[in-house]
């Protein structure tokens, strides 16, 4: 058997990578279809498809240096990185693993998972204006927040502002009990989610006491000039064509804006287009702005969640195609 041969530095860092077990070994295996044989120090990978043979023995050497620094990678990572090796490219975990954006409130490092996730991060740090499209569980509010605090503790900006959409599906602003601070809490409440996990409560709640964050909804920005800011739209895929650019035009000097949303989950009524759908007509390829797009492969929740959103893409999928064939079949006749 043509076979690519890998060595690990010792048979004991080869018994930290693998396992108990050597259940890595058996989950590589099962997900890639291949026979993979240890001797020793030695993994002996099947070199059917040289590509994919080459790519398993970059990454098993990746996991080992991880092991060698003390860092015991997790099944979910393994798993994401067999999902990158599956679908033809190369996964590369180290530069995950030095990509820490802070710390969260448990002293635990928070970084990207998945190399989409490493692009969005990169995307902040080089440009002043951030579009994030992608299915749910893929971090896109989670990080953008992380990084927004580690600027604020960097001092490169005065301030968060978090802005959300939260007139949805018929329902208006006004009609709810309260101030504007009670009547915004629902609708704000993944982003809350995010910095209870970040920033420890009573610090939090100073932040907000302090206007340091802010919590702003969509329908009060109109006239307002953010400057020196960390602004965070969530949900943009509930903003109208209108709405975006007058949230656009918010942008003052020293200020950053991430927009985050999922365009298969828009709430607007039908006869209202959504602006982050059509906005990369608009402004793509202008300096300074980028487009991230998201995918199942950077889910982050539990494993079921990426199952959840490949089978949606698989049926609307399907159902697009469907659409189109009827349209041909009237056409024939």
């Amino acid at each position: 058997m043509n076979a690519v041969v890998t060595s690990l530095p010792s048979e004991y860092l080869l018994s930290k990578l693998f396992g108990a077990g050597d259940e890595i070994i058996s989950a590589i295996e099962d997900r890639l279809g291949l026979r993979i044989v240890v001797r020793g120090t030695e993994v002996h990978i099947p070199n059917d498809d040289p590509v994919l043979a080459g790519n398993l023995a970059d990454l098993l050497g990746q996991l080992a240096e991880m092991s060698g620094r003390g860092v015991h990678p997790s099944g979910t990572e393994v798993t994401r990185a067999l999902d990158v090796l599956a679908s033809g490219r190369r996964p590369d975990v180290l530069s995950l693993l030095d990509s820490v954006i802070c710390l969260n409130n448990r002293g635990q490092k928070i970084r990207p998972f998945t190399a989409g996730q490493k692009e969005y991060v990169d995307a902040i740090g080089r440009n002043d204006v951030i579009f994030a499209v992608g299915p749910a569980g893929t971090g896109k509010t989670y990080l953008a927040v992380a990084v927004a605090i580690a600027a604020l503790k960097a001092s490169l900006v005065s301030r968060i502002v978090l802005v959300r959409p939260v007139v949805e599906a018929g329902e208006h602003l006004g009609y709810l009990p309260g101030d504007l601070s009670e009547k915004v809490q629902p609708y704000i409440r993944p982003l809350h989610d995010a910095f209870y996990d970040l920033l420890p409560p009573d610090r939090f709640g100073r932040y907000v006491e302090k206007g340091i964050i802010e919590i702003a909804p969509l329908a009060y920005m109109r006239g307002r000039t953010l400057n020196n800011s960390f602004i965070i739209l969530d949900e943009a895929q509930n903003t109208t064509k209108e709405q975006m650019k007058m949230f656009l035009t918010r942008l003052g000097l020293g200020s950053k804006a991430v927009l985050t949303g999922d365009v298969t989950q828009i709430d607007l009524p039908g006869n209202k287009e959504s602006g982050l759908k059509i906005i990369g007509d608009i402004l793509r390829g202008v300096p300074g702005i980028a487009f991230c797009a998201l995918t199942s492969y950077d889910v982050v929740r539990h494993d079921i969640v990426q199952k959840i959103v490949k089978a949606y893409e698989s049926y609307e999928s399907r159902k697009e195609y469907e659409h189109h064939g009827e349209d041909s079949q009237k056409l024939v006749s």
